[in-house]
């Protein structure tokens, strides 16, 4: 297991917060022809990594995750809180944060 893998595992997001790696957009067309870097864009959306156990109530009851580990999820453009872990760049979103759950 790659160190950066290991160190990723070893993040383990608290409350209502999720963990997840913004998904790049295809640097060949379906034709394959490779795109120069400076065309290909960040998608919005992102695979979830890792998820906390949920935020609380006023009770003190555990409010549940709307997503779980190995979701795609659509991310808004802005916001979130960058990780980097090596040369790899994650983002940290609130659970209510995330746009969408892309089923396939």
């Amino acid at each position: 297991m790659s160190t950066a893998l290991k160190s990723i595992r070893s993040l383990a997001p608290l409350l209502d917060r999720v963990l997840v790696q913004r998904i790049k957009a295809e640097s060949k067309t379906a034709g394959g022809i490779f795109l120069p870097e400076s065309s290909v864009k960040e998608l919005n959306e992102a695979k979830v990594l890792a998820v906390g156990p949920g935020g609380l109530d006023k009770e003190g009851k555990r409010i549940a995750m709307s997503v779980k580990e190995g979701d795609k999820v659509l991310i808004p453009q802005y916001g979130g809180s960058p990780v980097k872990v090596g040369e790899v760049e994650y983002s940290l979103f609130r659970d209510h944060e995330l746009l969408a759950k892309i089923n396939e």
